[in-house]
Parts: C-alpha cells; structure tokens; sequence
C-alpha cells in the first residue's frame, strides 16, 4: 500500500477521517461531479479542484506516497485534517476515477510536492486527539488536543444550559419547538467538534411527538445526555478505561491501544446500514482460543459496498488490534491486521449462555458504559414463541425468557427464525440491550449451518 500505483481502497481513506461527520461529507464529494483538473503523478501525488461554497474552488492535493501517514494541502478554511475534500479526492482516486498525468502538475501543486520533497523529512499527518494541520511534532499534538478539547467544553457547556431551559420550561414545550431548534444545536455541537453529542441530540430531537410514551423517552434521553456531558467536564476524575469511553462516545477518534492479538476468529454475523451518503458494515467475531468478541467496522463511500467481506460461519486466522475503551462496556471495535490465511470453514460454533445471563451481562456492561445500547451475546437453547401481539426468545432451561426488540419483529427475518426453529431450541447469537434481543445468526442442530438473519 506504499507503493505508488497501488491505490487505497474506500475503507482505507474513511479511517482516516477525524470523526463520522467528515467521513459522511468526504463520501459525498467522493464523485466526479464537483471536480476538475484532477491528475496524478509517478513521484506520489494526487489533485485536483473542488467547486465549493466559496467564490473561488479549492485547490486539494495529497501525498499518497504513505498509506500510514499521508499529508494534505487545501486552500479550504476548514479546521479538521484532513478535510472533507481531501477524502473526497481520494475516494475519487481509489475508485480509478483519477487518471495518472503524463505531464507536470498545475504550479500550485507542483510546489506544495516540492516543497516536501526538497524541504525537512517531517510529515503532516493527522493529528487522531484534534484538528488542525501542522508538523507531526508531540508538542503541536499536544496543543491541537487542548484546542479541540476546549471547544468540546464550551459546546458541553452550552447543551447543558439548553437541557437545563428544556426541564425549567417543561417537556411539553419540546413537541412545540419542533425539530429546527434540536438541529440547530446539533450543528453547534459540530462546530465544537463532538460529533457524538451531535449525533444524539439528533436522536433526542426526534423523540417529541413519536407515539405513546415519548415524554418518558425524551426525559430518559436528556438524563443520558446530561450524564455524558458531567463525565466530559470530570474525565481527569475518572478511571482510565472510563474516560477513554467518555472521549469515544463524544466523539473523539479512537486507534489501536493494544498489541495486535492473534487467533482464530469466529464469524458471527455481518450486516450493513447506511443511506446515500454511506454505508457501513459490521461484522462480529469470537476468538476460539481468547474468547474474546470484535467488531469490525468497514465502509463504502457514495453507494458503493464496503471492500470488506467475512463469510458467516467462516474462521480467519488474522490478527486484531482493539481500540481502547472497557471490553465489558461494549467498547469491542477492532481493526483488522495481518492475514495468515482465507477464511475457511469452522469446525467450531460460540460458546452461549442463557437468557439470565444475558440480562446480567449488559446490567454489568452498563456500569462501565451508561450510554450503551446494547453487547453482542450468544444465547443456548432458546426457542422463538410468540407473547401477545409480539415474540420472546424463550430458554428451554429454565422459565426465562427474553423480549424481541420492535426492530426484530418488524423484519421478515423473524418469519425464517421461526422457521428454522419448529419449536426446537436454536442456538443465536444477536445484541441484547435495554429494547430486548435482536437475533443476527441462529446455528440449527449440528450438522446444519449457521443462517444470517440480517
């Protein structure tokens, strides 16, 4: 991937992006449509020409010399690095849609590349803890991170006088503000770089006026977000594995904080969502020897699917690098490293456990991770049977039993579930969270393979 001529894939260009919002933004200009003058050249340099908001276009060109630590340049005013048009651009690269150039690069370009050539060895690279450009120095890193974490802190500030206006004035006067009054906040929330916060006061917003029960749901929301926002204002209070979840669930980006681990991993399930802008895909693994569960994350840009694709019921001998954060609480994503051979079929199926201990499961996860929605469980010998208008998972060892969430019984897969079952108990591996379970894959009595059900 060092190599020139050897172009990223998409996957490869998102990660780079400083937060989800710069992913979505950068996929959406991964199109040829507002580009010109694009080109390449041999010594390792990609450009071309934005049209923007702006009067004149921008001028974007990157260094791709360097999968690990690509450097950037655009006359965008922008503050994250890279920029929205530098994933854009190379989303147009990586998928053919930049020719090489048989001729020298515009001036500007050509003098950006010069410079680096002929000037210090130091990079510019992206900086995971802030924004900003600048030479890859701890120092700079530094004084970017205490920038970043400073607007964070005055747009926290600012969301809990929003949420303390909301409970002075009642949570009736949310259904009549309408959801103008959250977005704007939201966009507040972007322009203080969390990006988490404005994802859930999206969520938040779009409580009111959502059928029965919404107050009850809006208040559980505001408690959730007030709790995230105290946890920022007091992180260096905080245990080590606490805060890294608390910076995640801001928004900050999250790297590998651990030695990369070697097993042979379980493919659970694997499953995409997304819009127009983007689609992502998750895929589960169980470490047959570490027992230990990951989450892949991989993505496509514009439509396109992501590169990355784990047949169900298959074992990859590869190694994974989780990022940091308490495995218990749900902070279970990982990043796929080397490969030591294709994925083959397994002669094994996860270890289950049953729906009491499930329940107990995410009661413990939620100690370390208040915000959690849900943890990936594998649930022995239950059978679907039907409870009133909806379904339960019931364990045929004891009387328990576990709820499907809405978004289950609303799939057509639940129909194959009870198929596949007949009234004989299944193995299934699926999320439980505060909503129920939702199923992802059942394994039928051996020899029978696992069925996706998503």
């Amino acid at each position: 991937m060092t190599q020139q001529g050897v172009r990223w894939t998409a996957e490869q260009v998102l990660a780079l992006a400083p937060d989800a919002t710069s992913r979505a933004a950068g996929s959406e200009l991964g199109t040829s449509g507002p580009w010109s003058e694009t080109g390449s050249a041999e010594e390792g340099a990609v450009w071309g020409v934005c049209k923007g908001s702006g009067s004149s276009p921008y001028r974007t060109v990157v260094d791709v010399r360097e999968a690990s630590s690509p450097a950037y340049s655009c006359s965008c005013p922008s503050r994250k690095f890279p920029c929205k048009h530098a994933l854009g651009l190379l989303l147009l690269w990586s998928g053919g849609e930049v020719t090489a150039s048989p001729g020298r690069a515009p001036d500007w370009a050509e003098r950006w590349t010069a410079a680096r050539r002929d000037g210090p060895s130091e990079k510019r690279v992206a900086d995971p803890a802030g924004s900003g450009t600048g030479p890859a120095d701890p120092e700079g890193a530094r004084r970017r991170a205490e920038r970043r974490a400073e607007r964070i802190t005055a747009g926290v500030t600012e969301l809990e006088q929003r949420l303390a206006d909301l409970l002075r004035s009642g949570l009736a006067t949310a259904e009549q503000s309408g959801y103008g009054l959250w977005e704007e906040t939201a966009a507040r929330m972007v322009d203080a770089q969390a990006p988490g916060l404005a994802s859930r006061v999206r969520e938040l917003g779009a409580i009111p006026s959502s059928g029965p029960g919404w107050p009850a749901r809006l208040l559980e929301e505001c408690a959730l977000l007030h709790l995230l926002d105290q946890g920022w204002l007091r992180r260096a209070q905080l245990p080590d594995a606490l805060a890294a979840t608390v910076r995640t669930r801001v928004g900050l980006p999250s790297t590998p904080g651990s030695p990369p681990l070697r097993d042979d991993w379980l493919v659970l399930a694997q499953y995409d969502t997304g819009d127009a802008k983007l689609t992502t895909r998750r895929i589960w693994l169980h470490g047959t020897a570490s027992s230990r569960t990951a989450l892949l994350l991989s993505y496509g840009a514009a439509g396109r699917a992501p590169e990355l694709s784990l047949p169900v019921g298959t074992t990859l001998d590869a190694e994974l690098a989780f990022h940091p954060g308490h495995p218990g609480a749900g902070r279970l994503r990982a990043s796929l490293g080397e490969r030591f051979a294709p994925p083959a079929p397994a002669g094994v199926r996860p270890p289950g456990m049953t729906t009491s201990e499930a329940t107990a499961r995410y009661g413990d996860a939620l100690r370390d991770d208040p915000w959690l929605d849900s943890v990936p469980v594998t649930l022995d010998d239950v059978i679907p049977t039907p409870t009133g208008d909806s379904w339960q998972l019931a364990d045929a060892e004891d009387d328990t039993a576990l709820p499907l969430t809405p978004t289950a019984v609303a799939r057509p897969a639940l129909w194959r579930l009870i198929a596949l079952s007949s009234g004989t108990p299944l193995k299934i591996f699926g999320t439980c969270g505060h909503q129920g379970f939702t199923p992802l894959t059942a394994w039928p009595p051996p020899p029978h393979p696992p069925t996706p059900l998503c």
